[in-house]
């Protein structure tokens, strides 16, 4: 990836502030699972974790009303300063929570959706049900500012779901803990700039409780199978009796995937940057993020300081949080998952015209795959529940580039070779896949690997089979390239080695 700049630090910092620190032990490709603390009902089976070790990329989508006003979700009334880093129009809090009254997106094309994904070459797809200004995108018990009673009136989830099991597409449901707009989270005669971060002091917070499992027991019952419940708790997630939602979750859908940030999951979340080696899982508990420790933050994110200064901050608390190896056994790898927005922001904002190349995304995609982890790649549709055409340029052009070399990201794990600065490797089925970086038309004439763990048969290009010239002399591996066109020169090429 680019050198990031002072907003990505700021976005990525922040995830590592507030982010879950957990850790699940986990197998290699295809290997069992335990939610550390919760216990493994009977029913759970050990291939539950194979489509989520096989799948590499997935579709995230936020989108709400807000989308109304082109500002990020829930951040705007929460903590309206986040402007001075990720600039969007100012919206008040009453009228942020009046678009409800607007939200009415007529040409919603579910199954469009999910074909896209599919053309994308993605394997599943994660909806925000609830983020934290506490509107529902689904018929939330309990509650009535979610989407069915809103002018559009129709469950968007539901609508969703079934798209999804037409066309076999897995479906997951983000699930924010924080509410702003429940009584029993907050005290909401005032503004949610005062208490954001919740009041489980009063006595109103048990009513709260119960409502939040009420809804997550409506999307594992009526939405058809659920792959995922992503939930996004911020920080002190024993508030949230996690054992007891995490145990709801397991009781009526034992195959459903959790994530790590409503305590131990199955899997991590970085969020808008990878790790710079393949994640294990840590030997020690990372201290808990706490309400003090957040405020802290936010000053910390609003200060002056200057990118070098978060940038420093930024590897050292990554390197916390999220420990690596160069070439982990298959036994201490921990299962991982980055999300990544395609420009600034997660939801929709056409003032946000910082979007990524779609080198820089296939990029991202290779190396998290050569890592053994998956991209959740984000899209904010606009207030009718259209894809941006800036995204959608982007989703055709990693599709294409899958179907070109898919075998080489679908269904692998890392490769032997990590570390090396022009290439990036993956396995599958016994066969190394190496995608070898090109910054312009023409290959360079050779690569040399050093201290290569296997033998070596023969090499060809991949996809076609061309046999490529290579010698394997005291551990280093070097490959003779023939100079050659690719359809997209600047993303990296693969070669297929076979033992």
């Amino acid at each position: 990836m680019s050198r990031p700049t002072r907003r990505d630090l700021l976005m990525a910092l922040s995830t590592v502030a507030v982010g879950s620190a957990a850790s699940a032990t986990s197998g290699s490709l295809g290997g069992a699972s335990t939610l550390l603390g919760y216990g493994e009902p009977a029913r759970m089976t050990a291939d539950r974790f194979d489509w989520f070790d096989r799948a590499k990329l997935g579709l995230f989508v936020h989108w709400g009303p807000y989308s109304l006003a082109g500002v990020e979700a829930s951040w705007p009334i929460m903590v309206p300063g986040l402007r001075k880093v990720l600039p969007q129009p100012a919206i008040s809090e009453d009228d942020y929570v009046s678009l409800a009254s607007r939200f009415d997106p007529r040409e919603f094309d579910p199954e469009g959706w999910v074909r896209q994904a599919e053309r994308a070459g993605m394997r599943y797809i994660v909806l925000t049900a609830k983020h934290h200004d506490g509107f529902c995108m689904f018929d939330a018990p309990g509650t009535d500012y979610k989407v069915t009673a809103s002018p559009y009136g129709s469950d968007i989830c539901a609508e969703l779901a079934e798209a999804c099991a037409k066309r076999d597409m897995r479906l997951g449901f983000y699930y924010s803990p924080p509410d702003m707009h429940d009584p029993g989270y907050r005290d909401t005669s005032q503004p949610s700039s005062s208490n954001w971060t919740g009041q489980p002091d009063r006595p109103e917070w048990s009513g709260y409780l119960d409502r939040m499992e009420d809804h997550l027991r409506k999307l594992l019952s009526d939405y058809g199978p659920v792959s995922v419940i992503w939930f996004d708790g911020l920080f002190d997630h024993d508030r949230y009796q996690p054992e007891r939602m995490v145990g709801a979750i397991r009781d009526l859908s034992p195959e459903t995937l959790v994530n790590d940030r409503l305590g131990p999951g199955d899997y991590i979340t970085p969020e808008q940057f990878f790790p710079t080696g393949i994640p294990v899982k840590s030997k020690r508990p990372t201290p808990a993020v706490t309400e003090e420790a957040i405020k802290g933050f936010f000053d910390l994110l609003l200060s002056d300081r200057s990118e070098a200064q978060m940038e420093n901050l930024l590897a050292a608390a990554q390197a916390a949080r999220f420990p690596t190896k160069l070439l982990p056994d298959a036994d201490e790898f921990q299962r991982w998952e980055t999300c990544l927005t395609m420009n600034r922001t997660w939801a929709y904002n056409p003032s946000d015209t910082e979007w990524k190349s779609t080198a820089e995304l296939i990029r991202t995609l290779v190396e998290v795959a050569s890592r053994g982890g998956n991209l959740l790649l984000n899209v904010g549709p606009s207030p009718t529940g259209s894809f941006p055409s800036q995204a959608l340029e982007r989703l055709d052009r990693v599709g294409q580039f899958l179907d070109r070399y898919g075998p080489s990201i679908h269904d692998t794990t890392w490769g032997p070779v990590q570390g090396h600065d022009a290439v990036l490797s993956t396995e599958r089925d016994g066969v190394v896949y190496l995608h070898v970086e090109t910054a312009s038309e023409s290959m360079p004439a050779a690569i040399e690997i050093a201290d290569y763990p296997r033998s070596v048969s023969r090499i060809s290009e991949y996809p076609g089979g061309k046999a490529v010239d290579f010698t394997l002399r005291h551990g280093t591996l070097s490959i003779h390239l023939d100079s050659g066109n690719e359809p997209n020169a600047k993303a990296p090429r693969a070669l297929a080695l076979y033992s």
